[in-house]
């Protein structure tokens, strides 16, 4: 139960940045022994809040109490001695060091003498503990955006903190992940931990959180407990309105694939490649995907999902099979040839692979298209068509930035994954390979995201939507297929899915046409039909 003295009270806490205001006189009181829900909107202030708290900036003004006691938290170190530690959202992680040396990085002890196996089997006891699986040997380039998300949950965890700020945690993980995720939480704060929660996942806070508190434009505008609130009160506390939590959408009609495949945008066959550790990654993938069709992808994080979308994309070599786009073989071409032949590619990593972080949100917006006719003369950039055609990008995909000038990796996660939308949807491309294009998203962006899959759907776009959210597969995909261990482990239409029986899938039970389970053979085959040719090597 909750102590007298909170754990956390933040009063006025004030941050402003060039142009933008983003914690606006804030007010947060967290009690020791409680999950605590901090929802908001993309760009509301909740991750400043948040750094605030974790030593990473500086307030303004205001006041921040720590167990009764204020505290000038002025760098992550103090607030490691305070007992906060924070989960980020884009990973604080060294990508060329191992996972036991990430988790160690920082600490004052060991000082002389670093005992790596006895420290990686700590890592080992804990990631079993919190059912968080990682190798303490791996370097952290070699694992998967999940993965290394898990990283940095069990770094707070080795290093003790007892107030676990938490940004997204469940992002990449399955339903049934989520769930053992809060089943952790529950035995952290019996133990008298506080536990900050950020997240987009409504039904998460109604199942973990003892309290919220919601966040809009910078402002503190509600503080709640959460057995007297409900789901849709708390979506419009946090955006200001009525939010649609299911899409509309027309019917797909599969096209009749009787000699008639000039309707397929993308098939793989037979599918092989290697993970950056060498071991097999991807194995006899094969599917396709048509034309007003999206084909969702579901698996937990590391099956093969990343792997998958870098060959389709150019940016990771096939050992076998092959990648036809509009029945051309594009198997191990370059990244340049798939854009030039009409692909679209929203990455996983927004930051690192979608853009670049410190180029400006013109610039970004224009990288695929500097170099038509309409941008550039003769090798110049033409900066006023430049500045019409970011302008009204930014106009039509609603990016709130101060201006077109402004460097990308000063917006908020919401409006990153706009500008990359925009800047993917705008370059032509009539095949979309999505990537985790919702994770870390407010309910409001979440939906503003799918509207915009389904009109490309309807304007004859074929989707290839990797997720591992299955609400959101369910909800837009016309298709699901399962990956587990590199494989496909069936292919079901969207309206006879269970998540029973995905959930299976994506546990490694392959569900055959003819299971008993499937008496009216509801899970199709892939249809390959017109891939001629033999596979590559």
């Amino acid at each position: 139960m909750p102590q007298d003295t909170p754990a956390v009270e933040m009063h006025g806490i004030v941050k402003q940045f060039p142009g933008v205001v983003a914690n606006d006189h804030a007010d947060l009181v967290v009690n020791a022994g409680e999950i605590h829900a901090l929802l908001g909107e993309n760009g509301a202030g909740k991750s400043t809040l948040m750094n605030v708290l974790a030593g990473l900036y500086l307030p303004d003004s205001g006041q921040i109490r720590v167990h009764g006691r204020v505290a000038k938290i002025r760098s992550p170190g103090e607030a490691t001695r305070w007992g906060i530690g924070m989960v980020h959202q884009h990973f604080m992680l060294v990508e060329p060091q191992t996972v036991a040396e990430n988790v160690i990085l920082g600490l004052d002890r060991p000082r002389f003498r670093l005992d790596m196996p006895r420290i990686a089997d700590g890592i080992r006891q804990l990631s079993t503990r919190y059912g968080m699986t990682v190798d303490p040997t791996a370097y952290v380039w070699q694992l998967s955006v999940g993965e290394q998300q898990r990283v940095e949950i069990i770094k707070m965890l080795y290093r003790g903190a007892d107030i676990l700020i938490l940004d997204e945690p469940t992002a990449v993980l399955t339903p049934q992940e989520a769930e053992d995720l809060g089943n952790t939480l529950r035995q952290m704060v019996r133990e008298g931990k506080a536990v900050i929660f950020i997240t987009h996942k409504l039904d998460e806070v109604m199942s973990f959180a003892d309290r919220v508190t919601v966040l809009r434009r910078g402002k503190t505008v509600a503080n709640l407990v959460t057995a007297e609130t409900t789901k849709v009160d708390l979506a419009r506390e946090m955006v200001g309105r009525e939010v649609v939590f299911h899409v509309d959408r027309s019917e797909y009609e599969r096209p009749d694939t009787n000699g008639k495949s000039a309707h397929r945008m993308l098939a793989v066959e037979k599918l092989n490649a290697l993970s950056d550790k060498g071991l097999p990654a991807l194995r006899d993938v094969s599917f396709a995907v048509h034309q007003h069709e999206i084909l969702g992808v579901a698996g937990v994080a590391g099956n093969g999902q990343r792997e998958l979308a870098e060959v389709i994309t150019g940016l990771r070599p096939a050992s076998n099979g092959r990648v036809l786009l509009r029945d051309q073989d594009v198997t191990n071409r370059s990244p340049r040839r798939v854009i030039d032949l009409g692909m679209s590619h929203i990455p996983e990593d927004r930051m690192s692979t979608g853009l670049i972080a410190n180029m400006t949100v013109c610039d970004n917006l224009i990288l695929k298209d500097y170099r038509r006719p309409l941008l550039s003369r003769l090798g110049f950039i033409l900066q006023r068509a430049v500045a019409r055609f970011s302008d009204r990008l930014i106009d039509e995909y609603e990016i709130a930035t101060p201006s077109r000038e402004t460097v990308i990796k000063a917006l908020s996660g919401g409006n990153l994954q706009k500008a990359l939308l925009a800047r993917e949807i705008a370059c032509g491309g009539d095949l979309i390979i999505a990537v985790h294009p919702t994770r870390g998203l407010d309910v409001g962006a979440t939906e503003w995201v799918q509207r915009k899959l389904l009109e490309q759907r309807q304007k004859g776009a074929a989707v290839l939507l990797i997720s591992e959210d299955l609400d959101e597969l369910l909800a837009v995909s016309d298709r699901v297929a399962v990956m587990y261990e590199g494989r496909i482990m069936g292919i079901v239409p969207y309206r006879q899915a269970h998540v029973e029986e995905i959930g299976l899938m994506m546990a490694g039970t392959a569900i055959e046409k003819t299971d008993p389970k499937d008496p009216h053979g509801i899970f199709e085959q892939t249809d390959l039909s017109g891939c001629q040719g033999e596979s590559t090597s």
